[in-house]
């Protein structure tokens, strides 16, 4: 299975790519989408959108998986993000692709080991887990972390009660 993670930003969205066979994890490519700052809201959110579609169509993906919105400290900044996060979705869906949710804390629970990690401690986990050369950018690194929470919970037992995931009009589902 190959999984596109996405770390949602207006600014920079980070993309990560990997291929999940069984418990193997393989890193396949990683960057930053940049919005132009100069431009009005609708052409950024074009520009994440573009920027997707480009890596959808070159990587193909099986499924996506993306960081949720958290309630920031400004409301503007929050709703911002959470149209960068539209506008992510929105890509991945037009290209018929499932997408999977995760919060920040489930994310960094399942490759760092508990919620409330660092940004360092994830980026040095990714490339442990990854056996990376280097270290990817702060943002790209999130997503390859959000991919690799996908391939550890997608399909996977939830909770112990023994609910699986499943795809269900684009979207994964209890």
């Amino acid at each position: 299975m190959r999984i596109l993670g996405i770390d949602p930003g207006l600014r920079v969205t980070g993309f990560g790519i990997i291929d999940s066979v069984g418990q193997q994890r393989q890193y396949v490519a990683s960057g930053c989408i940049r919005s132009p700052e100069k431009e009005d809201l609708p052409r950024r959110l074009k520009s994440i959108a573009d920027g997707l579609f480009e890596i959808i169509d070159h990587y193909r993906p099986d499924e996506v998986a993306i960081e949720q919105v958290f309630v920031n400290v400004n409301p503007q900044s929050t709703l911002l993000l959470g149209q960068a996060r539209g506008a992510a979705i929105t890509a991945a869906v037009i290209r018929n692709l499932p997408v999977a949710e995760y919060t920040a804390l489930k994310v960094k629970q399942s490759v760092v080991g508990h919620g409330k990690a660092a940004k360092e401690q994830v980026q040095d986990m990714v490339v442990r887990l990854l056996a990376l050369q280097g270290t990817p950018q702060a943002d790209a690194a999130d997503a390859l972390a959000c991919a690799l929470c996908h391939a550890n919970h997608a399909g996977h037992a939830l909770a112990g009660n023994g609910a699986r995931l499943k795809a269900k009009h684009g979207r994964w589902t209890l």
